[in-house]
């Protein structure tokens, strides 16, 4: 994160101007995560260039969740224990201001190092993220997320394969 910054979401943080153009995320990010992280609903992580440092420029949530061993390619339930439900961070909500190309990858890198150091503390099977569109999915795939087969808008990546990145 060369010059770059990814800290939790505080009260110093200017979210007003950020733009990722969508209304949903910019709406989330002025509105909504202060609450959710104060209601432990979502942890919100954001990024800052170092010499702004109260600037947002990208951000993204995770929270716990799980999915169901059912929902899971067979190639990867051979590898998990036989729960009816995995154990799984979501990283639920990822947006990068729209004059700040490349911090998208920036964010999903921090997240996933997040996500691997957590589940050592607090057992976590998977990462999950909820691709919207095909250029989103293309993103993901990128990092080596894959769909799932019953919910194709959803992808997973194994904790396994998060530690090799």
């Amino acid at each position: 994160m060369k010059g770059h910054v990814c800290e939790p979401l505080g009260n110093q943080h200017d979210r007003t101007q950020f733009d990722c153009g969508v209304s949903v995320l910019n709406d989330y990010l002025a509105k909504y995560a202060k609450q959710d992280v104060k209601r432990k609903a979502a942890a919100v992580f954001v990024v800052l260039k170092r010499e702004e440092p109260k600037r947002v420029i990208g951000f993204y949530t995770l929270c716990a969740t799980s999915v169901a061993l059912s929902d899971l390619p067979e190639e990867v339930t051979r590898r998990l224990p036989r729960y009816p439900e995995i154990p799984a961070i979501l990283a639920g909500r990822l947006a990068r201001d729209v004059d700040y190309p490349g911090v998208g990858s920036l964010l999903l890198s921090d997240a996933i190092t997040r996500c691997v150091r957590v589940a050592i503390e607090i057992a976590a099977s998977l990462i999950v993220v909820d691709s919207k569109g095909e250029a989103a999915t293309h993103f993901y795939e990128k990092f080596g997320f894959i769909s799932l087969p019953k919910l194709p808008d959803r992808m997973f990546l194994p904790m396994q394969t998060a530690e090799k990145l």
